[in-house]
């Protein structure tokens, strides 16, 4: 399977407003093993960068003024992703913009759903990982991917990283910064990871008197508040 990491960087926000792509990054996966195949490529957008855009990327109107516009990188891109899968994170966002440009271009070119397919890796982490934070930085911290070097957002770098955190999401080797221990856990598909028996022994911290006091008050105000009662109470076998 082929498969392509992506991550765009704009103008702005809104493509409905006007905002242009400036810059597309992508890293190809055969097999779950990264190649070297890459697509990186700065565009201008002949308008302006809103000053919080640029503070996200740092690329400048500047820097940008002498880039190739998108529709003389159109075909060479096209012909990049074409036939693949597509891993984006935030796939709203970015596939939004990269239409949005293929629009001003004629109805020839379609939308990108046309020639790839497309996965959301925002939308498979919050199924992972409900209710907690699933932005690409929580996801390195959540599954030991380097971002050190990451000081501004840029297309290709992030599409490196996110590569890493996809593989970990989805259960393959991700990168080389992973620590052993981590990497076994990851990779092992029917071993379940076991405590070495030399171990020492887990320190128990048990709860204040206070700390149970204050426990007990707050599932007293959530019994009070909640139509239902509060379900720790149940548990507890306390009906009161």
């Amino acid at each position: 399977m082929r498969q392509i990491v992506l991550d765009a960087e704009t103008t702005g926000l809104e493509p409905s407003q006007g905002h242009r792509v400036i810059e597309i990054g992508c890293v190809e996966l055969k097999d779950r093993r990264k190649t070297d195949a890459i697509f990186h490529q700065y565009m201008n957008p002949e308008r302006k960068i809103e000053d919080g855009a640029y503070e996200v990327h740092g690329l400048s109107n500047d820097f940008l003024s002498s880039k190739p516009l998108f529709k003389d990188i159109v075909q060479d891109f096209i012909n990049y992703v074409k036939g693949s899968e597509l891993i984006i994170h935030n796939a709203t966002f970015d596939v939004a913009f990269i239409n949005a440009e293929l629009s001003r271009l004629g109805h020839k070119w379609g939308k990108l759903e046309d020639v790839c397919q497309i996965v959301d890796t925002l939308k498979l982490a919050r199924e992972l990982h409900p209710g907690q934070k699933n932005n690409l930085d929580a996801l390195c911290t959540r599954y030991y991917v380097d971002n050190s070097h990451r000081d501004v957002h840029g297309a290709l770098l992030d599409a490196q990283i996110l590569l890493d955190v996809y593989l970990a999401m989805t259960g393959g080797q991700a990168a080389l910064s992973l620590g052993d221990d981590v990497a076994t856990i990851l990779n092992s598909e029917n071993s379940p990871a076991r405590l070495s028996t030399n171990r020492p022994a887990l320190r128990v911290i048990r709860a204040t008197e206070k700390e149970l006091k204050e426990h007990q008050n707050r599932l007293n105000d959530i019994d009070s508040q909640s139509e239902t009662g509060c379900l720790w109470k149940r548990l507890d076998g306390d009906s009161a």
